[in-house]
């Protein structure tokens, strides 16, 4: 298996599909920012703009639709580039513009940390120099 740092669930990758044939191709950005700003948010490709303070994650491939790139702010990205992230979809509604917020629906992001093997697979730099010691006090 591959390594990745991104996935979807079953249920978010089928309002991707619903919101893709509305839409057109889509894309994702999680921002950091407090709030919904800390929610990934969908939109239509070319809605939104990313640039260099911008980390591209990956993109997620959805059966049926253009592949979804994900892009996180390269600040949150310092905080989380150990960090796999699933983009799941729950009931409710956010306040943000993300294109599922009128179905009464809401993406979100579950995560849990890279393995040793992922870490090494995806070549992110180690979290600690081989052989260091932690610090005493």
């Amino acid at each position: 298996m591959v390594a990745s740092k991104i996935d979807v669930t079953p249920a978010a990758a089928d309002m991707l599909r619903s919101l893709a044939a509305k839409h057109g191709p889509l894309m994702f950005h999680q921002s950091g920012g407090c709030c919904d700003g800390s929610s990934p948010m969908c939109y239509p490709v070319g809605m939104f703009r990313t640039g260099a303070s911008d980390v591209h994650l990956g993109d997620l491939d959805v059966a049926g639709i253009d592949p979804v790139a994900v892009y996180m702010s390269a600040s949150q990205y310092e905080l989380w580039k150990f960090t796999h992230i699933t983009i799941d979809l729950v009931d409710g509604r956010g306040s943000g513009f993300s294109v599922e917020a009128p179905e009464g629906k809401r993406f979100l992001i579950r995560s849990r940390m890279l393995t040793d093997a992922e870490v090494a697979e995806l070549g992110i730099e180690p979290r600690f120099a081989l052989g260091a010691q932690p610090l005493r006090r």
